[in-house]
C-alpha cells in the first residue's frame, strides 16, 4: 500500500537518476505478473478462491499471507511474520489490513462460487497491541449456500489497481463517491471525501501529506526499510514478484555497471531525496480529492475490518473508472511521525486514541496502469 519510491534511486557516489515509471508496467516479466490471469480451474475450490485473494493489496506489495488447507472445506489464515515492516509499521497494523483485504477478496470469490464463507477472525485469539505471533489471523469455513449473491464489487478484482501517477484535476463525480461510500456500509466506519469544494481543509490535507512523505524520506531506517525490497530488473523481480519494482532500461543499465547501491542510506539534503520531495509534491499539489476511513477503537479485528472496507472501497472506484493511492505515512506510528499523525487526526475529527485513522488515500482521475507482481499461488499455500 506505497507510493512514489520507486521513481529515483540513490547511486554509489552520491548522485541520482531520475527513473520515468510510465513505461515500466507493461515491461514486467510476464511470470511476475501471470497471478493476474486468474487461477484457472483448479480441483480444489479453496486454491481458486486464495488465487483471487492474492491480488490484495498490500504495505509494500510484500504479499505476507499464508493458508492451510489440510482440513476440507477450511482455509486458515496466518500472517507471514518474515513480511513484515517493523520500521514504518511498528505494530503492524498495516498488515493487519493487509489481511483484511486478502479475507474480503476471497469472500467475494466465494459468493462467486455459492459459498457462505463463515469467517472467524483470531481463533486462537487476537495478537496483542504491539506484536503480531503465530497463532492465525483467521479460520473461513466455506458451507454452499443456495440464497448466497454474487457481489458485482467481484468483476474489478483484476482492473484494481494502486495507482501512483499525476491525477487529473477533474473532481470525482457525486455518484461515484456514493458508490464508494456504500461498499463500505457493511463495516461500522466512517468514511470520508474532500475536495475544492473544502478548499482551506484540502490545503490542510496536501501541507499534512507533504510533510509525512518528507519525513520518511529523511529518516534512515524507514528510507532503508523501502530500498532493502527494492526489486531492480527483470531478473530480480521475476526472482521475487514481490516489493517495489524497477524496470526501467536506464536503471537496469546502472545495476550491470555495479553503480546501483541499495545498502547506502541516500542525504537528507541529496539531489535524490529532494527530487523525490519534489515530485511527490506536484502530485498532491494537484491531487483533485481525498478519501479517508475512521474507526473508533484499533484493535486487532478493527484493523482486519478496515482492510476489508478499504479494498472494497478501491473496487468500487475502479468501477467508477477513479484511482486510489494509500497515503501511509501520516498514519504510521513511529516516532518521527508523531507530527503529521496527531494532524491529520484532528483534522478528520478523529482524536486519538479513542479514533484511529486506518485509511488515508489520494482520489482521482488517473491513466490506465499495469499491474504490481504477485508471488502466485503456490507461494502461499503451508500445506494443501
Amino acid at each position: 500500500m506505497s507510493m512514489d519510491r520507486r521513481r529515483f534511486i540513490r547511486l554509489a557516489g552520491g548522485g541520482a537518476v531520475a527513473v520515468t515509471l510510465g513505461a515500466c508496467g507493461s515491461a514486467l516479466p510476464p511470470e511476475a505478473i501471470a497471478a493476474w490471469q486468474g487461477p484457472g480451474e483448479q480441483t480444489d475450490v479453496r486454491r481458486w478462491l486464495v488465487g483471487h485473494a492474492l491480488l490484495a493489496p498490500h504495505s509494500h506489495n510484500l504479499q505476507s499471507w499464508l493458508v492451510d488447507l489440510g482440513v476440507p472445506d477450511e482455509i486458515t489464515l496466518f500472517i507471514d511474520r518474515s513480511r513484515l515492516l517493523p520500521q514504518t509499521d511498528p505494530h503492524s497494523r498495516q498488515m493487519m489490513m493487509s489481511q483484511g483485504c486478502f479475507i474480503e477478496l476471497l469472500d467475494l470469490a466465494g459468493r462467486e462460487k455459492g459459498l457462505r464463507a463463515q469467517i472467524e477472525l483470531f481463533p486462537q485469539g487476537a495478537f496483542g497491541p504491539e506484536t503480531v505471533d503465530a497463532r492465525p489471523t483467521a479460520r473461513i469455513r466455506l458451507v454452499p449456500e443456495a440464497s448466497v449473491a454474487p457481489d458485482p464489487l467481484f468483476a474489478q478484482i483484476f482492473h484494481r489497481r494502486t495507482n501512483r501517477e499525476a491525477y487529473e484535476a477533474r473532481e470525482p463525480d457525486a455518484a461515484a463517491l456514493e458508490a464508494i461510500s456504500a461498499s463500505v456500509r457493511p463495516y461500522p466506519m466512517r468514511v470520508g471525501f474532500v475536495g475544492a469544494a473544502q478548499s482551506e481543509a484540502l490545503a490542510w490535507h496536501r501541507r499534512i501529506a507533504r510533510e509525512a512523505w518528507r519525513i520518511e524520506l529523511v529518516t534512515p531506517r524507514t528510507v532503508m526499510e523501502s530500498l532493502q525490497v527494492l526489486r531492480v530488473g527483470p531478473q530480480e523481480i521475476a526472482r521475487h514478484r514481490d516489493g517495489i519494482s524497477l524496470n526501467a532500461p536506464m536503471v537496469r543499465a546502472l545495476v550491470a555497471l555495479g553503480l546501483f547501491d541499495r545498502r547506502e542510506v541516500p542525504a537528507p539534503d541529496g539531489t535524490s531525496t529532494t527530487t523525490q520531495i519534489q515530485d511527490f509534491n506536484t502530485r498532491i499539489e494537484h491531487t483533485p480529492a481525498f478519501f479517508w476511513l475512521v474507526t473508533e477503537g484499533n484493535d486487532r479485528c478493527t484493523q482486519i475490518n478496515a482492510g476489508r472496507a478499504y479494498v472494497r472501497a478501491q473496487l468500487a472506484a475502479t468501477a467508477a473508472g477513479l484511482s486510489m493511492q494509500p497515503l501511509s505515512q501520516a498514519l504510521q506510528e513511529y516516532p518521527e511521525q508523531i507530527g503529521p499523525y496527531n494532524e491529520i487526526h484532528r483534522l478528520l475529527g478523529a482524536p486519538a486514541p479513542r479514533f484511529t485513522v486506518q485509511m488515508w488515500a489520494r482520489l482521482g482521475y488517473a491513466p490506465v496502469i499495469g499491474p504490481s507482481p504477485r508471488r502466485g499461488l503456490a507461494a502461499h499455500i503451508l500445506k494443501a
